[in-house]
This record gives C-alpha cells, structure tokens and sequence, in this order.
C-alpha cells in the first residue's frame, strides 16, 4: 500500500526518484526500495515524505484506491462522496463530514456562492464569530 502510495504521488508531483532523495537527505536507492516495497521508510522519513507530498502521514500510509493511484486529496482537504438534491433543493450531508465538522440536527448553515469558485457551506456561528473578530479589529482601528 505505501509503496503504491510513494510512487503515485512522486509521479503526480512530477519528482524523479532522485530529487525526492534530495529533499529528504537520503539516496535514490533508498527511495526506489521503498517504491518497490522492498522496505519502508521508517517515521521520520515518512513525515517528511507526507509534507513534500502535501498528504497526512495516515493518507500516505492507509490510502488504498481501488484503481491502483494514490489519488488522495491534499492534508486537510476531503471528498465526501456524492450528494444529490430534492425536489426543494434540500441535500443531505455525509454523516462523515457531519462528525469531521461538529454538524448536528438543529445547527443553522450558511450558504455563500461565488460564481467563479462555488458554493460553500459553513456553520453560522463560526460566521458570526469571525464577523465580530471582524468588527473589533476595525474599532481598534478607529479608535488608534
């Protein structure tokens, strides 16, 4: 799994063997045995390979693709799945994203649209709280 995941991700970065060796103070043959699964690379070197390749150290480990790539979504971003919506426009949200994100029934959302980029979807009271940072800042502003 990890050495699937090692040379998907050095292909998709576009590094050869011997530039991900220099980035992390080792040699080629080091990374190739650990591309070909004939060893691994021990914690520190695997930190440091999760961090060029922008992936957690679980993703780089654990990530298993059916197809064969390491095609894992950068540290921090996630894929939820596919959601589809009502008749009223109403969708469901993941019951994944519900724990990652603290959601529950009851909470309000915030729906914000760019034209260019999207919809998002936020909880209203991490709004309201970065509206009233928001606001402070300007008052002390105003009143230096």
């Amino acid at each position: 799994m990890i050495s699937r995941n090692l040379r998907s991700l050095r292909k998709r970065h576009g590094y050869s063997q011997e530039e991900v060796a220099d980035k992390i103070s080792v040699s080629r043959q080091a990374v190739a045995k650990w591309e070909s699964g004939e060893t691994v690379p021990d914690l520190a070197n695997a930190m440091q390979l999760a961090e060029i390749y922008h992936v957690s150290l679980d993703q780089l480990v654990n990530h298993e693709d059916e197809h064969g790539g390491a095609l894992m979504p950068p540290k921090g971003k996630h894929i939820f799945g596919v959601v589809k919506v009502g008749e009223r426009g109403q969708i469901v949200i993941p019951i994944k994203a519900r724990e990652l994100f603290d959601i529950h029934a009851g909470d309000s959302l915030v729906i914000l649209g760019d034209e260019a980029q999207g919809l998002a979807i936020t909880k209203s009271t991490g709004l309201v709280e970065f509206a009233a940072y928001i606001l402070d800042s300007l008052k002390e502003q105003e009143e230096s």
